[in-house]
């Protein structure tokens, strides 16, 4: 099957439609107990929201999410006709819509609810999944771009990556958003790894706002020619990355 769900990755998916009641809650409450944050998506995919899941009333079929930094933002989700979620789960995109949410409180903080999904897309990935980035120390991809008639070395902060490509926050709004632009000579700097050095072409945007009111620019980017010895190295740092995160979930 296809999914309508704006497309916000980089890498080639495979969709797969869970519709199993058991199966749904289970994936609820995986991101509540691993404190998992969702995008709250808008307007088509051109604004989005930072969320969480807060409560899973299967008695009364509600899911209570965290809700978005200000009163009007809030507005704009409940008068949206349809809401997208799409979260991370143990390296598995997990995606669903609502369009009925209403302000609620819990535990004395607003907040949003809505029906609990009936049916949830669970994007499988092959040898392109994606995996997150540590935000404590965040990876630096820099990418040269023009600026009021001169070349700067743009620093960005990676937020995910996969043997596609990466997206990355755009904070200063630097970047040209035109599907297809190439960027030559980008550099991504992985630890332990060594520096990577790749062409980038823009393939998707996002506007965001964080769970402390700021706002960003999530670019989704694909590489372009990649060397086979660059992928390799790609592919051993996200193994890396698998390695820390099983150690942290198994406390080894």
């Amino acid at each position: 099957m296809q999914s309508n769900f704006p497309s916000l990755g980089t890498e080639n998916q495979s969709p797969y439609q869970v519709e199993s009641r058991r199966e749904i809650l289970a994936l609820l409450r995986g991101f509540k107990e691993k404190a998992q944050l969702i995008s709250m998506i808008i307007n088509n995919g051109s604004e989005a929201f930072i969320t969480s899941v807060l409560a899973i009333d299967d008695t009364q079929n509600q899911l209570i999410v965290d809700s978005a930094p200000d009163n009007m933002a809030n507005q704009r989700v409940i008068d949206s006709p349809v809401v997208f979620f799409d979260g991370l789960l143990d390296r598995i995109s997990i995606q669903f819509s609502s369009s009925k949410l209403q302000r609620v409180q819990f535990e004395g903080r607003p907040a949003l609810q809505l029906t609990i999904p009936t049916s949830v897309i669970r994007l499988q990935r092959r040898e392109n999944y994606r995996i997150n980035t540590p935000v404590s120390t965040p990876i630096r991809c820099i990418i040269p771009v023009e600026t009021e008639g001169t070349l700067e070395k743009a620093r960005f902060s990676l937020v995910d990556i996969s043997c596609g490509g990466v997206a990355l926050l755009d904070d200063r709004r630097l970047l040209d958003l035109t599907v297809g632009t190439i960027y030559d000579e980008s550099e991504i700097d992985l630890p332990t790894i060594g520096l990577l050095e790749t062409q980038l072409e823009i393939r998707n945007s996002q506007e965001l706002t964080l769970l402390n009111g700021k706002t960003t620019r999530r670019v989704g980017c694909a590489f372009k020619n990649l060397s086979n010895r660059t992928l390799t190295n790609v592919q051993r740092y996200i193994m890396k990355l698998e390695r820390e995160r099983n150690a942290r979930l198994t406390g080894v």
